[in-house]
């Protein structure tokens, strides 16, 4: 499958800069599976249209200030020129630095920019010296490996040196507003570099008004990272490799969404990166039935933390999400998210899409 299949018309003047000042009042895509038809409704709508015994997981990672800004140390940098006063600006001028995966607790994957002149063995500075990251491995399309030395805290730096991710299509920076407004209402772990975009949009009167009509609201993490949101760089989608993400799913959950498997309930996966942590723990789970010849376990999706190496695209047969549903946030295309929002699976006759990008 060629990635030029991915395409499709977005004018960018149409991509909304700013959120709506109301999360729930974002438009929603309703697809009649059986016709085909659509409508364009309003995502505070979403509780009058579930029958009200569907289960719905949620991923309640919550986004860090993980982009920074800094500048060389010039401990391994060579200098462009001989005169002090490049070589100045050389060291000075700035390094941007966005943190995608933590390996350990002072250990970060990252992309940097301009990275072509950061080798291992060179830091980055960072405020007044009150953080600082060292290189000690390099990767592929400004990918480093960094250990960072605090002062203090690292999170607690982090926070007041960071500055929110937002993604590339939003062609601003970050405001003070954003550190509230691109988390989601359930975000509760923090860890993710992007935030879970299609549960941006729910409100606690939503989730209020779905718990009220019989809902169940489950819980999962997520740590949104480089695998989401990274660019497809190869024409053959199926060459594409799938970078890593963190997820845990409770026991609570696991046992949930047995039990509406079982029940045949509707499972409501809010969003490609709850869909990626659910497929990949029943493949996980599936592989270790197969590799026991025993007999199979009570739960096709099995609780605990793991990473989801899984990329979903056309033709990938779902274990959990067949037959169910989910809803997503429309963005760009050319990303991993996309391959797998392509697939339309879900056997009831509507589906809920998430609300669109372009404003309102």
């Amino acid at each position: 499958m060629k990635l030029s299949e991915f395409d499709y018309n977005l004018p960018a003047e149409l991509i909304a800069q700013r959120a709506l000042p109301e999360r729930d009042a974002s438009r929603m895509l309703l697809l009649d599976r059986a016709t085909g038809a659509w409508q364009d409704r309003q995502f505070r709508e979403l509780p009058d249209l579930l029958r009200g015994d569907e289960v719905m997981v949620v991923n309640a990672a919550r986004v860090i200030p993980a982009r920074l800004v800094g500048r060389r140390a010039g401990i391994r940098a060579q200098p462009p020129a001989r005169k002090p006063r490049t070589q100045r600006e050389f060291l000075s001028s700035p390094i941007e630095v966005l943190l995608t995966r933590q390996l350990q607790p002072d250990i970060w994957e990252a992309l940097v920019h301009p990275g072509r002149k950061l080798p291992t063995g060179e830091r980055v500075v960072f405020g007044e010296t009150e953080l600082e990251a060292e290189v000690i491995g390099r990767g592929e399309f400004g990918q480093r490996t960094l250990r960072f030395h605090s002062r203090e805290d690292f999170y607690t730096t982090l926070e007041r040196l960071g500055h929110v991710p937002l993604p590339p299509y939003i062609d601003r920076p970050d405001e003070p507003c954003d550190r509230e407004r691109y988390q989601t209402v359930f975000a509760k772990q923090p860890g993710a570099v992007a935030a879970p975009t299609a549960g941006l949009h729910f409100t606690g009167e939503i989730l209020e008004r779905l718990r009220a009509k019989g809902l169940e609201i489950h819980e999962v993490i997520l740590q949104v990272g480089l695998g989401t949101f990274q660019p497809i760089r190869c024409e053959q989608i199926q060459q594409h490799r799938m970078h890593a993400e963190s997820y845990d799913i409770p026991e609570a959950v696991a046992a949930a969404i047995e039990a509406a498997r079982r029940n045949g309930r509707t499972i409501l996966a809010v969003g490609t990166t709850v869909v990626r942590a659910l497929e990949d723990a029943a493949a996980k789970s599936a592989a270790r039935r197969g590799s026991s010849g025993g007999p199979p376990s009570e739960t096709v999706v099995s609780a605990g933390k793991a990473e989801a190496e899984i990329f979903i695209y056309p033709g990938y047969r779902f274990s959990i999400y067949l037959n169910r549903a989910c809803w997503r946030w429309w963005r760009r295309s050319r990303g991993a998210s996309a391959s797998c929002a392509h697939i339309v699976t879900p056997s009831s006759k509507t589906t809920v899409s998430t609300a669109m990008a372009i404003a309102c």
